[in-house]
């Protein structure tokens, strides 16, 4: 039997219901995965309140890690006692035991323990294709990062600075900006009192930043606008601050021919080449210690509508974790 959480309609956290449901043994080329961590992402509250909608009923969770206890035919490479986690657009992470394709379940190095794992792999993979792949970023160029002390935005800080990048963050409150200056941000503004467009200008001779990362959305998409050089780039990939919608493209040639793209990261690992070297790099980049993971709460798994609501209230720091 596993513990499940689902959600029959959308809507607040309250609609998180939990049931027993029986399990049916892994299948060809599946795995049955006992679940120690499980990681808690924005993009769970936005499939439960329909930003993002999801056929129902639905399961949550897009990410966790744990212990193979059982293997079907066909499963090479994976045993049970092995250490494994997931990440990936299929839903239904909030649960005690899962059955699973076994190509969708990465093999945990000895120095990543679960909870580590659970907190990082999708934010950290996001980390991976934004700066990397998508931005593109190099040593040198001038950056924002919107929300720098989240579970997203300290990651993206601690890997631009590895890279030699200047990062300018915004966060909401005080104690934030310790978080995020000690991850190594260059310059930390207070979105709620600072005038971000004409303190980032004043940083960077007024030029503005070569990319913005903005995972708050329309809430601060204006101030992203006016912060951003000529020709530089918003990297917009979130919606904290609520989906940004109504936006003219004359806007982008009033601000100097800006580039804007909204990416996702299942973009971006499409390919079992693609999935394996972006994990791979962040493996890397943990071993290296240029980026470390800041787990800034536990909850109990069934306590998932309470870490909900406190991480839409931005009530939390870095990541969360939900232990079953």
């Amino acid at each position: 039997m596993a513990r499940v959480a689902r959600i029959d309609r959308i809507g607040g956290p309250e609609v998180i219901a939990w049931h027993d449901v029986a399990l049916p043994p892994p299948g060809a080329g599946e795995v049955l995965v006992r679940q120690t961590a499980v990681g808690l992402n924005f993009i769970d509250t936005y499939h439960r309140s329909g930003v993002y909608p999801v056929p129902l009923p639905s399961g949550l969770g897009t990410e966790a890690a744990g212990v193979v206890e059982a293997v079907g035919p066909d499963v090479t490479g994976l045993a049970p006692g092995d250490r494994v986690g997931h990440f990936g657009a299929r839903r239904g992470a909030y649960a005690s035991h899962r059955v699973l394709p076994a190509a969708e379940l990465v093999r945990l190095p000895d120095s990543v323990d679960a909870e580590t794992a659970a907190a990082v792999l999708l934010k950290g993979c996001t980390a991976e294709f934004l700066i990397e792949r998508c931005a593109r970023v190099e040593a040198g160029w001038p950056v924002l990062v919107h929300a720098a002390a989240g579970g997203v935005g300290l990651l993206l800080v601690q890997w631009l600075k590895a890279l030699g990048a200047t990062v300018i963050g915004t966060v909401g409150d005080p104690a934030k900006a310790a978080l995020a200056s000690a991850a190594g941000a260059d310059h930390v503004l207070l979105s709620r009192t600072d005038d971000i467009p004409a303190r980032v200008r004043a940083l960077t001779d007024g030029t503005g930043v070569r990319v913005a990362f903005d995972g708050v959305g329309m809430a601060t998409w204006e101030a992203t606008l006016a912060s951003v050089a000529r020709r530089g780039l918003i990297v917009s990939y979130g919606n904290a601050g609520g989906p940004v919608t109504g936006v003219g493209l004359g806007a982008l040639a009033a601000h100097g021919s800006l580039f804007v793209t909204r990416p996702t990261l299942f973009d971006y690992y499409v390919t079992a080449e693609e999935r394996a070297a972006g994990v791979a790099r962040l493996w890397a980049m943990l071993a290296s210690g240029a980026v470390g993971v800041t787990i800034g709460q536990r909850y109990p798994l069934e306590d998932a509508a309470r870490a909900h609501a406190d991480l839409e209230a931005r009530r939390t720091t870095g990541s969360t974790v939900l232990i079953p």
